[in-house]
């Protein structure tokens, strides 16, 4: 079993040494200087609990496993424009000079379009300072890193955002883009000791906590002077689904967006619903013209297919791997392939390999419609294409933040068909890994022309020059949705106003509370050669809450001042639910806008997270994981027979558990467990509950994760 370790800073070196002299099972794998003040650790389950209650230990955490959660895209956000500017040493703002550390699968630094900007790194995963791609002809071969690493830097046939930035890889998801929490964080820790000025990390979890090991490295990495800039994730449209280190208070965190491209929707019959289909990685493009016939082909791996030639196929998501599916479709005759997902929401994947015809996904609700519609006898199907502009990516993960409740993410960036630089050419992926970089590159060309602006300073000039942006309803989406819009970089590079923080989380509140003031202090800075006159615009009146803002007034050139901005808010009156909007300061005819929220009662966001199980380091001991974000008045895991549901017994099940990391030891011997058994982990708090089912399978090392 491996943990991380977080420890007091006066204690650290006696607990290693109290650790190596009473724990010799127990092996330190990475001591970090900068992150924080612990280390990581494999060991015996029971000397590592043993160790987790010696004095002066803080925080203990599992290591968890992380994975990868231009053309066009560039001049969209003003890349191209802010090329033609200067910096103060009359070089031209191409990100010259500055250090981005990208942290992923390493980076194909023999590109043609990366070779010239490379300065070397660190691998993590073999420990050696080569952080080359996973390349060869294996299905666990990687191309992330360099797609992430050509969106910031490319500089060749494709120009990234900041084409003569300096690119230091640091390989910490190896084969397959598998990692763990250790070997990312002990990539932070080498970014902080090399002194780059950015990292960019284009990877996450499904744990949406502040505290988080990840999450609190990031914040570290930012109070030494790095620009941070992380994925919020792809496990949209539902609130709460941003995960560490998308979670993180002083990174910025970045969702996706459509730079301007044609979408394919489908139509049938005479029904009055388009479905926008979701190409898979890799994919080919789906250009249909004229009416097609549609096919359903279960689940894909039946031995009877049905008859597919000249059609398209539609198949649920599950059990063999979307390219199986479409490769077995293309060989019965098909001419496109729909996979349609096996839970709520849309997803997003890739192919393993290039196929001729185009495969696309749909939400469970789209694919069960379209079941009926065929067994109805509408069986042909016609293509239609909308272009979209600035829409916010269906897959793109929402906050807020539990616990901190703070707003993420905090901006959004091109994340949908962005063509980039892999090994031996190049392809379009999508994905808030893709958005990441071109603020990672917005934020070098940034660096560039500021220098000695930190890296609060350069989130605010991203985020306060932002482009607000509106849903079908023509109404702006929710802060949690977009933060402060999508990113301008012309504008941000010519902000002469700074407002930091750049949103305002307020806090929960509860009913029961009396009428409450919450405060939060910015600094406002004219950043101008010339005197400015500012105001607040006063917020629509909403029955229970009054805002107390600054009256209007001046800043010289470079001066800044900080004001306080106060909510009055009766509880009672307001309601319960997530409270949020758009604060506006004036500056002449410039709006700079603060996206802020306040949180009535404990919402409803998933009481569990990241589940994991599987054997311990013991025989015959198992051991599972999870994540409970608010805390439970009531946590348990309940154990039925799978084929006839009747209820074995409780695998666990305790009262009033704090918030945080759950975890628990599980002895073959004394449950006498074995085989196969449907699990339904339940954990309620302030009258709500949820519920996750999984499988676990106590004779195999099975893995049940959500």
């Amino acid at each position: 079993m491996e943990k991380i370790i977080i420890t007091d800073k006066e204690n650290i070196k006696s607990i290693l040494q109290r650790t190596k002299e009473k724990y010799p099972s127990i092996k330190i794998n990475h001591i970090y200087k900068y992150v924080f003040n612990g280390f990581s650790v494999k060991g015996k389950r029971k000397d590592l609990q043993q160790l987790e209650a010696e004095e002066g230990i803080r925080h203990s955490s599992p290591v968890t496993a992380y994975k990868v959660s231009l053309d066009k895209s560039v001049p969209f956000i003003g890349g191209d424009a802010v090329r033609g500017h200067f910096d103060t040493k009359d070089h031209r703002i191409t990100g010259r000079g500055v250090k981005v550390g990208i942290i992923d699968t390493g980076v194909d630094y023999t590109h043609p379009d990366l070779r010239m900007n490379y300065r070397g790194g660190y691998d993590l995963v073999d420990g050696d300072d080569d952080p080359m791609e996973t390349k060869g002809s294996s299905v666990h071969n990687t191309v992330h890193g360099t797609h992430v690493a050509g969106i910031i830097a490319a500089n060749g046939k494709l120009k990234g955002v900041a084409p003569e930035a300096e690119i230091i890889g640091y390989r910490a998801l190896g084969p397959g883009g598998m990692g763990t929490s250790e070997q990312v964080i002990a990539a932070i820790d080498r970014a902080i000791e090399d002194k780059v000025d950015i990292i960019n990390l284009s990877l996450g979890n499904t744990v949406n906590g502040p505290d988080w090991p990840t999450s609190l490295a990031l914040d570290k990495a930012t109070e030494n002077g790095i620009i941070a800039v992380t994925s919020s994730g792809n496990s949209g449209p539902n609130v709460w689904t941003v995960g560490s280190p998308g979670t993180s208070s002083k990174a910025i965190s970045v969702g996706a967006t459509t730079p301007p491209m044609k979408v394919p929707y489908l139509t049938i019959g005479i029904e009055d619903k388009k479905i926008q289909l979701a190409l898979l990685q890799g994919s080919k493009k789906w250009d249909f013209s004229k009416k097609q016939e549609i096919v359903v082909a279960g689940i894909g791996d039946e031995e009877i297919f049905p008859d597919v030639t000249g059609k398209i196929v539609l198949m649920q998501r599950g059990k063999i791997t979307f390219t199986e599916k479409a490769r077995r479709a293309y060989n019965a005759g098909a001419i496109a392939v729909l996979i349609y997902n096996n839970t709520d929401g849309n997803f997003e994947g890739g192919l393993d390999s290039e196929l001729p015809i185009p495969v696309a996904s749909i939400s469970k609700v789209d694919g069960n419609w379209l079941k009926k519609q065929i067994k109805d006898g509408n069986t042909h199907v016609t293509t239609l294409f909308n272009v979209l502009e600035d829409t916010l990516a269906e897959f793109s993960s929402r906050g807020p933040v539990t616990n901190s409740w703070d707003i993420k993410p905090d901006i959004v960036a091109p994340g949908v068909a962005i063509e980039s630089t892999i090994p031996d050419g190049y392809i379009e992926l999508q994905g808030t890994s893709m958005s990441a970089p071109h603020v990672a590159g917005a934020a070098a060309l940034l660096k560039q022309a500021h220098p000695n602006w930190s890296p609060l300073q350069i989130k605010a000039a991203l985020m306060n020059t932002a482009l607000l942006l509106k849903n079908e309803q023509n109404t702006y989406y929710a802060p949690y949705e977009q933060g402060a819009g999508r990113v301008q970089l012309h504008e941000a590079i010519h902000a002469e106003t700074l407002v930091y923080p750049s949103s305002l989380a307020f806090g929960m509140l509860h009913h029961k509370d009396p009428r409450t003031e919450k405060k939060i202090k910015i600094i406002i800075e004219n950043r101008s050669n010339t005197s400015k006159y500012y105001s607040f615009e006063v917020p629509n009146h909403i029955q229970g809450i009054q805002w107390k803002i600054p009256h209007p007034f001046y800043l010289k050139p470079d001066e800044k001042i900080q004001v306080t901005l106060t909510i009055d808010v009766t509880p009672s009156i307001i309601g319960a639910g997530l409270h949020h909007g758009y604060l506006f300061l004036k500056d002449g005819d410039k709006r700079i806008q603060l996206p802020y929220m306040y949180v009535i009662e404990e919402p409803d966001y998933p009481r569990i997270m990241g589940f994991q199980f599987g054997r311990d380091d013991k025989k015959g001991t198992f051991h599972y994981e999870l994540y409970l974000p608010g805390g439970a008045e009531e946590f348990g895991i309940a154990l039925y027979d799978p084929d006839t549901f009747r209820f074995v017994m409780f695998l666990d099940w305790k009262r009033n558990v704090t918030r945080g990391l759950v975890d628990s030891e599980i002895n073959l011997d004394k449950l006498k467990l074995v085989g196969v058994y449907k699990a339904l982990i339940f954990a309620k708090k302030a009258g709500k509950e949820d519920t996750l089912e999984v499988e676990l399978n106590f004779d195999n090392t099975v893995v049940g994760s959500q």
